[in-house]
């Protein structure tokens, strides 16, 4: 594995940051471990910047601070960054992805009566039916990515995710509890939520993100634009940290280590033992990935793309919009590349084709015909 902490050359090195301190958000997460081995590594002190985490309660909460300027920057939803940009997810504010932080790792858990019916053989359809009323399922922000799976998700199983469903937003570290108290049939999130939930015997899970869209992009380093405007090379420093800390996060050894970290209160308040688990390579599971020698990292505009599709394809926004435009101003691709040449990580093509779990196939190149094509619509 390429690490970039091992690269030769350095071009920004004698370029101070213009800020040495940043408040990071984050939300409890195991997908926070870049993060986490970011600020108590110290890995910033090389590129010139110290790092101060800062636990959010929700990723209402990680947007209501990013606007307001208590934090600079944060792990975030992909899907957050773009419902502020347009103004769907909150006060519209011009909003910047620096750059990915993990593919893959969050699932849908449905509760043990239905996952059961599912696991025997029943369509999905038939086993929320089951119920005899409206299942009530939770994702964890209206635009966010765990929305979006899992909308996808159920309509390609053959059920409204607006009509014949009703998605709750919750935050991810009480999904495993109001799934015990009844209040839930079922969640899309992060680990170690997943794992929580079946350790208690309340829920299990039915799908994997990563079968809906295999490799899928799920958190970034956000932060407001005027940030990357005001101070680019600070923004550039802490691109070249988090590489850094997606590299070392990024091998088992380390995963163990950062899941002893991750346990604590200060962070996830977990018992390691579920973290460590769902960090590794379960049989038969794409796993959680954060760094692959750059291939997760790149903020490629035409992921940003295809969620301003999905909003469309969902009703949450009105009207057309220059979807190719806002994503290349959004995703700031050229400072990403600034920064991993100047490390040494290789940069992956701007273009990549994935097929869904219903068939469908995105590669970026006609988002049009491609949201023309759904028959499950808003």
């Amino acid at each position: 594995m390429n690490s970039p902490a091992s690269a030769s050359s350095d071009s920004f090195a004698t370029i101070a940051p213009e800020r040495t301190h940043l408040r990071l958000g984050f939300v409890a997460l195991s997908d926070a471990a870049p993060l986490a081995a970011a600020a108590l590594r110290e890995m910033g002190t090389r590129h010139g910047i110290e790092i101060e985490l800062c636990r959010q309660p929700s990723w209402a909460a990680v947007r209501d601070t990013l606007l307001s300027g208590e934090i600079d920057a944060a792990h975030a939803l992909y899907g957050l960054v773009y419902g502020v940009q347009l103004g769907i997810g909150g006060p519209q504010a011009d909003m910047a992805v620096l750059m990915v932080l993990n593919r893959n790792g969050q699932a849908i858990t449905l509760s043990k009566p239905i996952a059961d019916a599912i696991r025997e053989g029943a369509r999905v359809n038939d086993a929320l039916a089951s119920l005899g009323r409206t299942p009530v399922i939770a994702q964890t922000f209206p635009t966010g990515t765990h929305a979006m799976w899992l909308y996808y998700w159920l309509a390609a199983n053959g059920v409204h995710p607006l009509r014949d469903v009703r998605s709750v937003v919750i935050p991810p570290p009480r999904m495993a509890e109001a799934l015990a108290e009844g209040t839930l049939d079922g969640f899309c999130a992060g680990e170690p939520w997943h794992a929580v939930a079946e350790a208690r015997g309340e829920g299990r899970i039915v799908v994997q993100t990563s079968e809906i869209w295999p490799d899928h992009p799920e958190k970034v380093l956000a932060c407001r634009r005027d940030f990357v405007a005001l101070y680019p090379n600070t923004a550039r420093a802490l691109v070249r940290t988090m590489l850094d800390a997606c590299a070392w996060v990024d091998t088992r050894e380390h995963r163990v280590e950062i899941a002893h970290a991750l346990a604590s209160s200060d962070l996830l308040g977990v018992p390691r033992e579920l973290i460590e688990a769902r960090l590794g390579s379960p049989d038969g599971i794409a796993p959680v990935r954060f760094f692959d020698d750059g291939a997760v990292n790149y903020p490629r505009a035409s992921d940003g793309v295809w969620f301003i599709m999905q909003y469309r394809r969902w009703g949450m926004l009105a009207a057309e919009c220059d979807a190719a435009g806002i994503a290349q101003a959004v995703n700031q691709t050229a400072l990403y590349r600034e920064a991993a040449r100047a490390a040494g990580v290789p940069l992956p093509a701007e273009l990549q084709s994935a097929t869904f779990c219903d068939g469908r196939v995105w590669d970026g190149g006609d988002p049009v015909a491609y949201l023309a094509g759904f028959s499950t619509t808003a």
